[in-house]
């Protein structure tokens, strides 16, 4: 079909009716929103139908696909329309992978090939349009790469064309925010009759996804090859690992006439074409696919679908800074879609593998890619598209403000960016290699330490999924050892026994690798799996780990995962590149690596510190020297010499945490403390608070200065801290302190007895009854204010009498108290006149 009568030879597909109208709207603005649901035809007739634009001015067309397989499909649809093959007219160009020539006019590309062709040539030169195909699965690629071309639209091709292809968004909302025209294609769609489970059924099942698949998949597919009479069956099921469990309960369990295939991205181009193609005669297809089956791939011959109801998507915690798959419920825009495959054709049947009650339940939408991505890729793009601040840019969703931190501080670390958010010249070669930033700082770093071989299978076995995978499924992955894959992938090491290798994911990975070597001129045979461990660690410098114990590591930022380190022969320090979550975190991928590379490689991020700290076994200060980096300790040395500054900070800390009142106190120091509190009750405004929460609160200033040269709680025990009490107070103070309140008091007997004043409030005189015969009143201390408290003692130091009013006492409870004293203790003086005898320390015989 030559390109003149393209236009009228089209295929009789819906969107075929309003390809005028889109035409005419490309012909007037720059921009436009088409919306047109699956089956329609939008990704093949569409850029066909634009090949006669008058504006295109002979410049190509490129249409922008979500998926590798899509991609291809989508080059091979239009080709055949057109009678050529695929490279002529109409080509393609996926990541190591690509069919074009000089005739093409159509370019159908992966996001990631828009973006790097929009940082090569932002003026798109000989580039007339862009059609962002499938916009609504708001992939993070696609939103970046249609803010690039708004970008380089407004500001260098105000000819360039943008059109926005969606099934199932809110076009409307995408033509508002374009200021564009939307132009909306009714479709033609058969009827579906959809089946649920009942609810008794579901919650048989269970909640785990796996479990619930394993069980409810097989049964639904042998209902449906009993209950559809024609037509295959398209099954879909969140990610491969529940493809494989579905297919091996499957086997031996189908029909003859009945084949069963595997569709996913990491499929050779073979076994995809397959699955895609229509069944031979006589037979019928049970396909198994993840979420790509959904929009623009068609599978021919489908007329059933089987819906799992889950989808694996990413998940970026910010906190750890860790990607995720989550299988989480699909939302009901996807399962509408899903739905849509079975009726293309003709009337087809969907069995949705839930109740009526969960479809209520489930999201109107998925939230867009931005919202939940590691967004380092994203922000590297745009600072070398010479923006730093993303909300200069225009877009659907603005990317999230924590998100952008962490990928610009990781970026700095990388050294991808400088400290004004510059893109450096290593940012740019990492970002031409089209990996993530961490796998491009990995491969580029180790090609400058002359690891390159190394460096490019180890990035290519990174970015795949693991190829080693356990017999049993609930082993888990139970060799996280990087150096053994390597030794795989350079074919110097047998299968491992309990372990199958993924071929189709081994040959991704070797291929990648061997891209990436051509394009660094890298011989293959320096590969060197020592050196894992260090490029590792440099590709995850915030998962840098120390094996704390056997079995365990610690992180950089001091988060703690289990890790068979014996498989390692118990090394020290260990570059991890993939972790699992949960409550107890789990290393999935590592390497070891010398303390040596550690000290040299990361000597810029090294802490090198004294540590001087308060050891409670020996009761003193000890200090040592480290060198640190994050929360792992690389070398320690005890420090004979410390700061004594930082000796006094750990002792006085150490004192503090104890509590004041656990300080070594004498009795002389502790009577001081107390005649002072009673001081500061009598007047607050002249006397210091001596109180615990006071002295706490204070201690820098008054015991501080007291510590240097101080190292353990004995020499402490030597302070005078009486004297260091007694320290602010003048000379005038410490005379009016003994007036106020003294330390004794002389009684009539002549003895000087200790004033007890622990109670501030209340201090008390305990003297021996007969030591104060002939005491007429109550002593006062505080300048006569304040009456002492008597506790009036038997000879044996015993209370007999408590009281604040002697001169009552001798009146009225002496002649009480003598009876009783008189035949307890005979021989001591019991006078019938306390006032007048004469005070006595002793007995009748020996009254002194």
């Amino acid at each position: 079909m030559s390109t003149s009568n393209q236009f009228t030879t089209l295929p009789d597909l819906p969107v075929k009716e309003v390809l005028p109208r889109l035409l005419g709207a490309l012909d007037n603005t720059n921009r436009a929103v088409l919306e047109a649901p699956p089956g329609a035809g939008k990704t093949t007739l569409v850029p066909l139908a634009l090949l006669e634009a008058g504006w295109r001015n002979n410049g190509k067309i490129l249409v922008l696909e979500p998926r590798r397989l899509a991609t291809r499909a989508a080059a091979e649809r239009m080709s055949d329309l057109l009678n050529e093959t695929v490279g002529q007219t109409v080509g393609y160009w996926v990541r190591m992978d690509h069919a074009v020539s000089k005739k093409t006019k159509i370019e159908v590309v992966t996001e990631g090939i828009l973006t790097r062709i929009l940082q090569d040539d932002p003026t798109l030169e000989g580039i007339a349009a862009i059609i962002f195909d499938e916009f609504h699965e708001r992939n993070l690629q696609a939103d970046l790469g249609l803010a690039l071309a708004l970008d380089a639209q407004a500001v260098l091709r105000p000819d360039l064309r943008l059109l926005v292809m969606s099934a199932t968004l809110d076009a409307t909302a995408i033509g508002n925010w374009l200021n564009a025209p939307v132009i909306q294609s009714e479709g033609r769609q058969f009827p579906v009759q959809t089946h649920y489970l009942p609810l008794a059924e579901v919650a048989a099942a269970g909640n785990r996804p796996a479990e619930r698949l394993a069980q409810l998949v097989p049964k639904a597919i042998a209902q449906a090859l009993t209950n559809e009479k024609e037509g295959d069956i398209l099954v879909f099921l969140p990610g491969m690992g529940e493809m494989r469990r579905v297919a091996q309960k499957l086997e031996e369990k189908l029909p003859l006439e009945t084949d069963l295939h595997l569709l996913h991205g990491d499929l050779p181009l073979s076994k995809q074409m397959a699955a895609i193609q229509p069944a031979p005669v006589g037979k019928r297809k049970v396909v198994l696919a993840t979420s790509i089956a959904e929009t623009s791939l068609t599978i021919e011959g489908v007329k059933v679908v089987i819906d799992s109801g889950f989808a694996r998507v990413p998940k970026f915690i910010p906190r750890t800074g860790l990607t995720t798959l989550a299988t989480v419920p699909v939302s009901r825009a996807a399962a509408d879609q899903r739905q849509g495959r079975a009726g293309r054709l003709g009337p087809g049947a969907c069995y949705r593998l839930w109740s009526t009650a969960d479809q209520l339940q489930l999201p109107q939408r998925q939230d867009p890619e931005i919202y939940e991505a590691d967004l380092t890729g994203l922000v590297l793009e745009i600072a070398l598209w010479g923006v730093k601040d993303a909300s200069q840019l225009n877009w659907l969703d603005t990317p999230p403000v924590a998100a952008l931190s962490l990928a610009r501080d990781l970026l700095h670390r990388l050294q991808a960016i400088d400290i004004t958010g510059n893109p450096t010249p290593h940012g740019k070669a990492l970002a031409a290699l089209g990996l993530h930033p961490r796998l491009g700082h990995l491969v580029m770093r180790g090609h400058e330490l002359g690891y390159g071989a190394t460096a490019c299978s180890l990035a290519a076995l990174l970015s795949e999924r693991d190829f080693l995978k356990p017999v049993q499924q609930n082993w888990g992955n139970g060799l996280p050892d990087l150096q053994l894959r390597l030794e795989l992938i350079d074919g110097h090491r047998s299968p491992t026994p309990g372990f199958v290798t993924d071929e189709n994911a081994m040959r991704r990975v070797r291929e990648q690798a061997q891209n990436l070597r051509q394009r660094l001129r890298e011989p293959k045979d320096l590969l060197n799996p020592d050196h894992a461990g260090l490029l590792t660690a440099l590709a995850y410098p915030d998962r840098l780990a120390q094996r704390e114990l056997s079995g365990r590591v610690r992180l950089v930022n001091g988060q703690r995962a289990g890790l068979a380190t014996e498989l390692f022969g118990e090394a020290a320090y260990y570059g991890v590149a993939h972790l699992e979550l949960g409550k107890q975190p789990r290393v999935l991928l590592a390497a070891p690596l010398t303390k040596a590379e550690v000290l040299k490689h990361f000597a810029d991020q090294l802490d090198e510190l004294e540590e001087v700290h308060w050891d409670t076994a020996s009761e003193q200060v000890k200090a040592r020297k480290i060198i640190r980096l994050g929360a792992l300790v690389l070398e320690e040395t005890i420090q004979v010499k410390p700061n004594p500054d930082l000796v006094v900070e750990a002792l006085l800390k150490a004192l503090l945490e104890n509590g004041v009142d656990r300080l070594p106190w004498s009795g002389e120091d502790l009577g001081i403390r107390r005649r002072l509190a009673f001081l500061h009750e009598l007047d607050p405004e002249q006397w210091p608070d001596v109180s615990d929460a006071t002295l706490a609160a204070t201690i820098e200033y008054w015991l501080k200065p007291h510590l240097h040269g101080l190292r353990s709680l004995e020499q402490v025990t030597g302070l005078d801290f009486k004297e260091i009490l007694l320290t602010n107070l003048s000379w005038e103070q410490r005379q009016e302190m003994d007036r106020l309140a003294p330390s004794h008091l002389q009684v009539p007997s002549g003895s000087r007895v200790v004033l007890d004043y622990s109670d501030a409030k209340t201090p008390v005189l305990a003297v021996r009854l007969q030591e104060v015969f002939g005491m007429l009143d109550t002593p006062k201390i505080g300048g006569g204010k304040i009456p002492l408290l008597m506790h009036l003692l038997s000879p044996a130091s015993r209370p007999v009498q408590v009281t604040k009013d002697l001169r009552s006492f001798w009146s009225n409870g002496y002649f009480e108290v003598r009876k009783d004293l008189r035949g307890r203790y005979p021989k001591h003086h019991w006078p019938d006149d306390p006032l007048t005898a004469a005070p006595t320390r002793g007995t009748k015989k020996r009254p002194v």
